[in-house]
């Protein structure tokens, strides 16, 4: 009996002393941000988790009704996984205490690459109302990392929040990605989470770890550099990051300028510089301009000041007109007759240019004031300042090195399994076109190992048409470019959307974004999920010589070839003998082969099709999808 009563009192002692025990060994722990409401895990795939605290305690996660357990290792790390799930939710996520909710399984996206990925939803996007209309999917969510760089490989990004789409979220959404989410999504049937990472202007270069950039040649000695002098990268990272505070707070301060009364009507500016618009293009700095000018009415009147680069701040008689952004345009803007008098008017702007620091205001014969068919042109002398407020501080583009962006805005991210990567660029390689092949198969290779789950799909984007159209360019860097892009197709599970035909000659930042990610969508549907569908333009398959002309077979042509419009082919270029290029003729002759030839030459050497910075290109199949460029040697 006593024995008896002795376990009735040792064994809940037992009980509760282990209990504290366990209570003494959890702590807080801390989680990367992009564990947060409304995330989404990667289906078929190990679910992980990981974080930091202190070393030595206990890390308790549950997750639809598993738990685990581990301890956090002495650096302070500790990670763990459940099983992995098929498409489902939502899901609630606890980590010692800590509860995540609304949490998916479905596939989720990286959206990578430069500013044709980055460009918004909202930056006059191609069918923009028609998507707010038919936006509402919370089952598609996501995660934008803000812009970063550094040294050395960072544990988690600077910021960052889940956002389901809907009409105001999708605005600020990568266009590309929304539109080829969305497809994922309705065609898929499963929750799609899009993690953005990219940057406007970088090369392909900052995404890839430095060490991996150590093979070859052409980067071996930028990559050297940041490896070898880690600790003086950190510290300068740090100083120019401190710099480019200091730049932002000032670029969006015009009441630094606003409070001198630089825009009042009354201001003095007798002793500004005076420069003629827009010949005296670009300027520097926060630059204000001033100008006068006499309206007989007020009625009717639109404003267009040309080229704005980058953010502007415009003001009439005192008052502000308008903002413009970096991302938009701004062509004729209609200003309210309550802001103009009748006589003399005051119009300012505040100019800067956080790009090159080297702000442009004005385009000839873009720089006008109109009402109707009366047009007033406000090009000439105009009052300049760059001294109104204080002279910017020198930022660097430091991201553009070896590994910086890779280091903060990759490495943080590659523990959370995806389905595949999106990736829009290199408009900002092309003048180092040769190196491309080898720069970009590296990253792709570099970001495999990295998340260390296989080949996962790597699909990207050719570049678009862009710049002067001209009838023949053989030395065309953007061609050079797209052919390494298309080389790059030797890897397995990539794929390309080719995109030659729905550019802008005037515009690097083609607005149809739709086309795009729906090409890119056609594209995961055979590489990501195997299904049998055409996926690419017609691509070149061989060639044959037959009474002095030469026969291009294609693939990919789906039920036959077809011309967008006209009845013969364009795009086609063919070299003599001399390795002289000319205009080709070029006819379809039969569901999958084009007729190319020259009347004046019978021996050719080389054919080209749409190999130009922008050509002229008519050439689809039957999924409307247009013809792959390519060049090739003949042999007779």
């Amino acid at each position: 009996m006593i024995r008896y009563i002795l376990k009735l009192i040792f064994i809940p002692l037992l009980l509760l002393v282990t209990a504290c025990n366990q209570e003494e060994e959890i702590t807080e722990v801390f989680l990367p941000k992009i564990f947060a409401d409304h995330m989404v895990f990667q289906r078929n795939q190990p679910i992980r988790v990981w974080g930091d605290g202190s070393p030595g305690k206990s890390v308790i996660a549950r997750f639809n009704g598993k738990e685990v357990t581990t301890k956090i290792n002495k650096e302070g790390f500790w990670q763990l996984e459940f099983e992995a799930l098929p498409a489902s939710g939502p899901y609630e996520l606890e980590v010692n205490g800590k509860k995540y909710y609304d949490v998916q399984v479905g596939d989720v996206w990286v959206a990578g690459g430069q500013s044709n990925m980055e460009w918004v939803m909202s930056a006059q996007v191609e069918g923009l109302s028609e998507e707010l209309a038919d936006s509402d999917y919370p089952l598609i969510r996501f995660f934008k990392i803000p812009h970063d760089y550094d040294a050395k490989e960072k544990f988690d990004v600077r910021g960052g929040e889940w956002r389901k789409a809907d009409p105001d979220n999708i605005l600020n959404f990568s266009a590309v990605a929304w539109f080829f989410a969305k497809k994922a999504h309705l065609e898929q049937g499963v929750p799609v989470g899009v993690i953005e990472s990219n940057w406007g202007g970088t090369p392909t270069e900052g995404w890839v770890d430095a060490e991996r950039l150590l093979g070859i040649d052409e980067y071996k000695e930028k990559a050297k550099n940041v490896i070898d002098r880690k600790d003086y990268w950190i510290q300068e990272v740090i100083d120019n990051k401190v710099r480019e505070l200091t730049r932002n707070e000032l670029v969006i301060a015009p009441q630094n300028g606003e409070i001198q009364g630089v825009v009042n009507p009354n201001y003095d500016d007798s002793n500004w510089q005076t420069v003629n618009l827009p010949d005296d293009n670009p300027f520097q700095d926060i630059a204000w301009f001033r100008t006068k000018f006499t309206l007989s009415q007020t009625e009717g009147f639109m404003l267009n000041l040309g080229d704005l680069q980058q953010m502007a701040y415009v003001y009439l008689n005192g008052g502000r007109l308008f903002y413009k952004d970096w991302g938009h345009e701004v062509k004729e803007f209609p200003i309210p007759s309550s802001m103009l008098n009748k006589g003399e008017n005051i119009l300012a702007v505040r100019l800067i240019n956080t790009w090159d620091n080297a702000p442009v205001l004005g385009k000839k014969g873009q720089l006008y004031l109109r009402s109707g068919n009366q047009k007033i042109s406000l090009e000439g002398p105009w009052k300049y300042n760059n001294r109104i407020e204080q002279e910017l501080p020198k930022v660097e583009w430091y991201n553009w090195l070896p590994g910086m962006m890779y280091n903060a805005m990759i490495a943080p991210i590659v523990k959370y399994p995806i389905k595949g990567v999106i990736w829009y660029q290199g408009e900002s390689n092309t003048n180092e076109h040769e190196h491309y092949r080898e720069l970009f198969g590296t990253l792709i290779k570099s970001w495999r190992d990295s998340w260390g789950i296989g080949d996962f799909p790597f699909l990207f984007v050719q570049l678009a048409n862009f710049m002067e159209r001209k009838t023949v360019q053989q030395d065309s860097n953007w061609a050079f470019l797209r052919e390494a892009q298309t080389q790059t197709l030797e890897l397995p599970n990539t794929g390309m959307a080719v995109t030659i035909d729905i550019g802008n000659a005037n515009d690097i930042h083609p607005r149809n974004k739709r086309d795009v990610g729906h090409r890119l969508w056609k594209v995961a549907d055979k590489v990501a999920y195997g299904n049998d569908v055409i996926f690419s333009g017609p691509s070149f398959k061989d060639y044959e010589f037959k009474d002095g002309k030469v026969l291009i077979s294609f693939d990919y042509v789906g039920e036959g070839l077809k011309l967008s419009y006209g009845n013969e082919v364009k795009g086609f270029i063919i070299a003599d003998e001399e390795g002289k290029f000319l205009s080709a003729k070029a006819v379809l002759i039969s569901p999958g082969k084009v007729e190319v030839f020259h009347p004046s030459i019978k021996n050719p050497t080389e054919i080209r099709y749409a190999w130009a910075d922008n050509p002229e290109v008519n050439l689809y199949n039957t999924e409307d999808l247009p013809a792959v460029p390519f060049r090739i040697s003949l042999s007779n």
